[in-house]
């Protein structure tokens, strides 16, 4: 993925990588991870390193570095807590740690497990004294595309995160097919906002270097960072969820970091056609995607940019190397409008969770039969139905329906028309125990000015039937945000459910 050119690969706060100097920074750290293979119990060929960075030079490094040392990648989202982090060292069984020295030092005993523990300042600073590693010639009966080369963990909805096990060949053909729909190109500049450890915020990296282009990655503490970033360094490319577009739309955009965007990019949760609206104003002349992906197959769908306008709520069409099929509840092609679940086929399909067999034979399963690819699939859980013209449109996850009054009810729906009203800037809808309704929806909101129930109210009153109208509002000054960035919906569902028994008890 490292070409050999002058052009700019990597704009780090301390200096630039051109691509032929990513090359040599992976090969070198490819050596010292080697070298601490070979003195490492349990880190032979295959082995895991683990990684809980910010997006400096190690984090951005260890996703090529790894696969070429012969190891398996697992990136930490640097927002978890040691809690958390104990138990994707357990899980994962990693020999090995970097880390800065704050977040060694949040450790407590125990907490390691097997691994070593290394100071990433320490191991940056080792890296002139090693010859670079060359990329592997891979042959066939020594390394291949289906060989494990990271361990993504999700933060999942309930339970502690489990770990998506992706080949060497679910990275490659994923940057391949996402630089070659966004059209990315050598004289794109991608600021990284997203989180490294996040497939997403990853292919940030491996897209842009497929295509020859730079990569700026930010750690950012406030929206207006990114927008000051935009400007600096003259941004085309910049990615997004739901949560940070709302953010940034709210921010005072000078000339001089809208007008070098090219494409805006989302994923992780369905845009808003207020959303779309801003973002294309924001930028008229740069393309809006709309994607949908999940962790098990990566990305499944796009939509055309020239379509966005008028079908501003699509989640498009299958993506390069991806077969996108609607499945109904007799196991049959969904037909026009129908709704179904989502199931994706084809190489992109990641390879299970790590030591989990139960939950991959639930979620990794035979294609159904009118599959033109076959094999194993991903059966997403998340509910769609295909329009007339083809394009797909999200309806919710099976699991997140609610159920109240014998209906089940997306809580997308309501989301939606929440935010159609223009009184609320982010909304969840939550279907919490209740005794007569089976469960009674909760919409927790966050005002777009003061908030104001009596017309919101009205206003959903207008667009949604009886049944979906919500019990209780509740309004939130910020929305909690989950690891990932998007909206931490199991989060305020367990938060709502201790409200409630408090208050009967």
């Amino acid at each position: 993925m490292c070409g050999k050119r002058e052009a700019v690969a990597l704009v780090l706060r301390d200096g630039v990588l051109t691509h032929e100097g990513l090359n040599r920074r992976v090969g070198q750290l490819a050596a010292w991870l080697a070298a601490e293979m070979r003195g490492q119990p349990g880190l032979g060929a295959g082995g895991r390193v683990a990684s809980w960075l910010g997006k400096g030079l190690i984090a951005c490094l260890m996703p090529l570095a790894a696969v070429r040392a012969g190891l398996v990648h697992v990136p930490i989202n640097p927002v978890l807590r040691r809690g958390q982090v104990a138990h994707i060292l357990s899980d994962s069984g990693a020999g090995l740690l970097i880390a800065n020295a704050g977040r060694l030092d949040s450790l407590e005993p125990g907490d390691r497990g097997a691994a070593a523990c290394h100071d990433e300042a320490v191991v940056a600073g080792l890296l002139d004294g090693f010859d670079p590693l060359p990329p592997s010639p891979m042959p066939p009966s020594q390394v291949g595309g289906d060989d494990l080369a990271a361990i993504l963990y999700t933060s999942g909805s309930t339970g502690k995160p489990k770990g998506v096990m992706l080949s060497q060949a679910n990275l490659w053909l994923g940057a391949v097919s996402v630089a070659h729909y966004l059209g990315l190109a050598p004289d794109d500049r991608v600021l990284a906002v997203l989180p490294l450890a996040f497939d997403y915020g990853q292919n940030q990296l491996l897209g842009a270097w497929y295509a020859g282009a730079s990569v700026v990655p930010l750690d950012y503490l406030l929206p207006r960072d990114v927008v000051r970033a935009v400007a600096r360094h003259g941004i085309t490319t910049l990615a997004g969820v739901p949560p940070l577009w709302v953010q940034l739309l709210e921010q005072d955009w000078p000339e001089a970091a809208r007008a070098p965007l090219r494409r805006l990019t989302n994923s992780g949760g369905a845009l808003t056609p207020a959303m779309v609206r801003g973002l294309r104003a924001l930028a008229p002349q740069a393309q809006v995607f709309a994607m949908y992906g999940l962790t098990e197959a990566f990305r499944s769908t796009f939509l055309d940019p020239a379509l966005i306008d008028a079908h501003p709520t699509s989640i498009g069409k299958a993506i390069p190397f991806a077969e996108v099929m609607v499945v109904n509840d007799r196991g049959e092609e969904a037909a026009v409008d129908e709704e179904g679940e989502l199931v994706h086929a084809g190489p992109l399909v990641a390879q299970g969770y790590w030591q989990d067999e139960a939950r991959t034979a639930e979620r990794f399963r035979p294609a159904p039969a009118f599959s033109m690819l076959g094999g194993r699939a991903v059966w997403s859980g998340d509910r769609v139905r295909r329009d007339g013209a083809g394009l797909l449109h999200f309806v919710g996850r099976r699991d997140a329906m609610i159920k109240t009054s014998g209906l089940r009810v997306s809580p997308q729906e309501i989301e939606d028309a929440a935010l159609a009203t223009g009184l609320v800037a982010e909304a969840v809808a939550l279907g919490l125990p209740d005794p007569a309704l089976g469960q009674a929806i909760h919409l927790v909101c966050r005002a777009a000015g003061e908030p104001d129930e009596a017309a919101l109210r009205a206003a959903l009153a207008r667009e949604l039937p009886g049944p979906m109208q919500p019990r209780v509002i509740h309004w939130r000054a910020t929305m909690p945000l989950s690891p990932n960035g998007k909206l931490d919906r199991a989060g305020l569902a367990q938060a709502l459910a201790a409200h409630e028994e408090r208050d009967v008890s």
